[in-house]
């Protein structure tokens, strides 16, 4: 039975990655909710490009090859580009909502990496006001 583990937001990078490898859990998966994004940033597909190559970096995370960046939505509310990026050890997603400029993306890999300081990476180049972070494991 797979069983997914939200984990407490009071521990650090370090603990959560210890405690991944530890009870060696099958994926590590970061939720995180931008608010009041940089309008010109969410709505650059280059900008996007940019986040997506720097922030494999930052997590080193070896890209499969380009990410696919596509700006579409069936009406307004939800209207903005939508980011898939697969890596080697899974993908990295995103939705950027134009009507409130805000971001979604969800970082999933088999191989650990500091949740906290991605997140924070990720509200800095989108230049967002607020962030919701969720972190959790996966397991077989």
């Amino acid at each position: 039975m797979t069983q997914t583990m939200q984990i407490p937001k009071e521990l650090s990078d370090r603990e959560i990655m210890n405690r991944y490898k530890e009870e060696n859990m099958w994926g590590l998966c970061t939720a995180i909710d931008l608010k009041n994004c940089n309008p010109e940033t969410i709505r650059d597909p280059q900008k996007i490009h940019q986040f997506i190559v720097e922030v494999c970096d930052l997590i080193d995370m070896k890209r499969f090859g380009e990410p696919v960046i596509v700006n579409f939505g069936p009406n307004e509310r939800v209207a903005g580009y939508s980011l898939v990026q697969l890596i080697e050890t899974s993908c990295i997603s995103g939705h950027f909502a134009n009507d409130t400029n805000s971001a979604y993306l969800d970082i999933f890999s088999c191989k650990e990496y500091p949740p906290q300081i991605t997140a924070e990476f990720c509200k800095k180049f989108f230049g967002a006001d607020e962030i919701r972070t969720t972190v959790f494991f996966r397991s077989i």
